[in-house]
């Protein structure tokens, strides 16, 4: 395994954090600020290539099991939603092609009554993307604002699926209806998940990840880092998703708000409704306290060199494609990539290393070119990963 990377610029984020948040907790009974958009003079991390759905630009708190949550109370759900500032809820529509009994038009009409939107999320697999497209798709007839794809650990490998489901869905919903992705933090931890087939062309616009740093086993700024390094390479806004499960501090919970501003998150969401106790509730309507220092929040970008292997390269090479140059989408950083990366770096008067470093990422990206650190790969968690199929 390779050494693992060092976060001294997350970690000095974060202790400069900490003092800040601490002084807005103290603050009880005000209402929660709205995340505020990314800079109009700097592309953040979380800002993607792509506008945000207005039904995804409000934060959030997904509902597993509608009944657990306020006793499927609809006001109660309504009036706790807004005292902590949210603005939408995600409740589970369907687990693979079977549509869950809970998530019905007059649910939906209900909730929207309470001046929430409501977006649907389905768990899938891949074992029958087709009739899990169709399941998917019915939550748009019922009403839902949006629909959240979680694809985990039984979608590794099945990049045929997520082409077929992706298509299936789309071509029911229509090609402006907002979709989002919301999978594992680390992309380059489970490099054979298609995630660049559900956020590629005509996919998903809005990509969630999973930041459970307390499941993961990271520290919070740490995860927020390595999230945003290795999934900003994927061109779509980032929202991050915190949790309120396995008891995190109300500090934990203000330094989770704060880290995503800094990044560009145009809103966050957090798992989920009914673990979260009381006194978490109360840290979740408190004032956002703004970033501290932009410049600490750059994570960089993920350093790929010939023998890589995963869906980091898929994404590589599609972007190699988009310039002209012959590669084969394989997942795998052959001789073949390596040419069309040296090709690239020579044309655009970058060092010609082989390397795909923070500058060959920004041009393939069409982004302004500022030197960024490009860390190593990294080992795996020491703790667990984000929350699985036992999970949801």
């Amino acid at each position: 395994m390779m050494q693992p990377l060092r976060f001294p610029d997350t970690r000095r984020a974060l202790a400069l954090l900490a003092g800040v948040v601490a002084f807005a907790t103290a603050f009880a009974g005000v209402a929660a600020a709205q995340t505020p958009a990314p800079s109009a003079t700097q592309t953040r991390p979380a800002a993607g290539g792509n506008r945000v759905p207005a039904a995804l630009r409000v934060n959030a708190m997904w509902i597993w099991e509608l009944s657990r949550s306020d006793g499927g109370d609809i006001v109660a759900i309504g009036t706790r939603a807004k005292a902590a500032g949210f603005g939408a809820v995600y409740v589970k529509s369907a687990d693979a092609g079977k549509v869950w009994s809970q998530f019905t038009p007059e649910a939906v009409a209900a909730l929207k009554a309470q001046g929430l939107r409501v977006c649907a999320w389905q768990f899938v697999y891949g074992r029958r993307p087709v009739a899990e497209a169709r399941a998917g798709a019915l939550a748009a007839s019922y009403g839902a604002d949006c629909l959240i794809i979680d694809a985990e650990t039984s979608y590794e490998g099945r990049y045929w699926a997520a082409g077929r489901y992706m298509s299936v869905l789309r071509s029911k919903v229509g090609p402006r209806f907002p979709l989002a992705l919301t999978s594992f933090p680390y992309v380059d931890y489970h490099p054979k998940l298609p995630f660049s087939v559900f956020l590629g062309p005509h996919g998903a616009q809005v990509n969630m990840p999973q930041v459970y740093w307390k499941d993961i086993g990271h520290e919070l700024a740490d995860s927020m880092s390595w999230t945003m390094r290795v999934n900003r390479v994927y061109d779509r806004p980032i929202l991050p998703i915190g949790q309120t499960y396995q008891s995190p501090t109300s500090p934990e919970i203000g330094t989770f708000r704060t880290l995503a501003a800094g990044y560009g998150a145009a809103s966050i969401s957090w798992w989920e409704w009914a673990a979260t106790p009381a006194r978490l509730w109360t840290a979740l309507a408190q004032p956002l306290v703004q970033p501290v220092d932009d410049a600490i929040l750059d994570p960089g970008y993920p350093l790929l060199v010939k023998g890589n292997k995963g869906d980091l390269v898929r994404r590589l090479q599609r972007l190699l494609r988009r310039t002209g140059r012959r590669v084969f989408i394989n997942g795998r950083f052959d001789t073949l990539t390596l040419n069309a990366v040296t090709s690239l770096q020579q044309r655009r008067g970058l060092p010609v290393t082989g390397k795909v470093d923070a500058t060959t990422w920004q041009v393939l990206l069409r982004r302004p070119v500022t030197p960024a650190p490009s860390p190593p790969p990294q080992d795996a968690p020491t703790g667990g990963v984000a929350a699985d199929v036992t999970s949801r």
